[in-house]
């Protein structure tokens, strides 16, 4: 077994809250200058700049894993992860099929930028991609089995767009097995309170917006290796 320090919840500039110098090259460089050796890239909606990510990482050293950061039609946020670039670009498109049509404006909201590798802009969503899907929170985890992918309802602890924030419960049917909290040490508190919890893997993310609040190595995992399968492993423990 190896430990890894990871940081599974990043914005790029493709995300309209994201700073503009939020670029995949940025991005895996500010990881590999950190010492990160797992990160994702989960913008709002959409995974349209995880092949440049994933490119730039493999250059790096860095595993880097598809995703995104959906909002469910409960204005849920729930971290999305993927096995592979082909099932998490299916994904993204199926997910702006379900996205409110609201054209985006980037004087208010923010540009939605996709970008290459060479950090070269090569597309905007229209749409704006933090509006909520026409996806329900109960429904996401048997939909993203159809992916093989990974569901991870977002900073749990906050008191906005959060699982318990805007349900206010755990759902008793609920199936996932790993969430994220933002704030570790407000951990004790929130298992103490929902004992569901207290069978998932917890993970630790910076939610970052900008490059400078990007996680340094302070989280760990124990995985296999680094390989993205092993992670997964890891990440989805008792699931």
């Amino acid at each position: 077994m190896v430990r890894l320090s990871y940081d599974l919840h990043i914005h790029s500039c493709l995300s309209p809250c994201g700073d503009d110098d939020m670029l995949p090259s940025n991005i895996v460089g500010m990881a590999a200058l950190k010492e990160l050796d797992v990160i994702a890239v989960t913008d709002h909606n959409s995974c349209l700049n995880c092949p440049a990510v994933m490119k730039l990482a493999e250059a790096y050293g860095v595993t880097a894993i598809p995703g995104m950061e959906l909002t469910t039609a409960e204005e849920v946020h729930v971290v999305c992860l993927f096995p592979t670039l082909e099932k998490a670009l299916e994904f993204s498109e199926y997910v702006y099929s379900k996205l409110l049509p609201f054209p985006n404006d980037e004087t208010v909201f923010g540009k939605q930028q996709i970008v290459d590798e060479d950090d070269n802009v090569v597309g905007k969503v229209e749409n704006l991609l933090i509006n909520a899907t026409d996806i329900y929170f109960y429904e996401l985890y048997d939909l993203l089995k159809e992916y093989d992918g990974l569901m991870i309802p977002a900073h749990v602890d906050k008191s906005a767009n959060s699982l318990l924030s805007n349900l206010g419960f755990i759902p008793p049917d609920s199936r996932f097995k790993t969430a994220e909290i933002k704030h570790i040490g407000f951990m004790e508190d929130i298992l103490e309170k929902n004992p569901y919890l207290k069978d998932c893997v917890i993970i630790s993310d910076s939610d970052a917006h900008y490059l400078e609040n990007i996680n340094e190595p302070i989280n760990f995992i124990e995985a296999e290796s680094k390989s993205i399968a092993d992670v997964f492993k890891a990440l989805r423990g008792k699931e």
